[in-house]
């Protein structure tokens, strides 16, 4: 059976322990001064039972899931920021496209109105000169 001592919520707990194999179970004053102070206080490990080698090895266990739970929520909070930059980033080159399109857009409806304003002009152009032609030969015939 394992016991364990229960700590009470307003007070905190320190725990210190090495993740070595090596088991010091002989000191009375073998201390756990290492907290988890992003862990919930219902998942923080409780001090074990000096005498026990069972109780010990459980809270180490306990201790180094708690260690592996916090470094994944880091992640996941690192993780989750990295994951805004890149929608904002998405967002950016969306509304990029989006602008781009309307320009090449534009471009075409320019590049189009460019095309039959060079027509009239070419078209006016030679009624001109037709007109110049019919001007000449009035004015040579008078």
């Amino acid at each position: 059976m394992i016991t364990t001592a229960r700590v009470p919520a307003d007070k905190s707990v320190q725990i210190a322990f090495s993740l070595n194999d090596s088991t010091e179970l002989n000191d009375p004053d073998n201390s756990f001064p290492l907290a988890f102070p992003d862990l919930d206080q219902q998942l923080q490990p409780l001090p074990p039972c000096h005498a026990s080698m069972e109780s010990v090895q459980v809270f180490k266990d306990h201790c180094k899931m708690a260690k592996e739970f916090c470094d994944v929520k880091k992640e996941m909070a690192l993780l989750e920021e990295r994951k805004k930059k890149l929608m904002a980033e998405l967002d950016d080159d969306e509304k990029e496209n989006l602008d781009a399109a309307r320009l090449e857009r534009e471009f075409r409806e320019l590049a189009e109105e460019n095309q039959t304003l060079i027509l009239c002009h070419n078209h006016y152009s030679e009624q001109l000169e037709i007109l110049r032609v019919q001007n000449q030969k009035r004015q040579g015939s008078s």
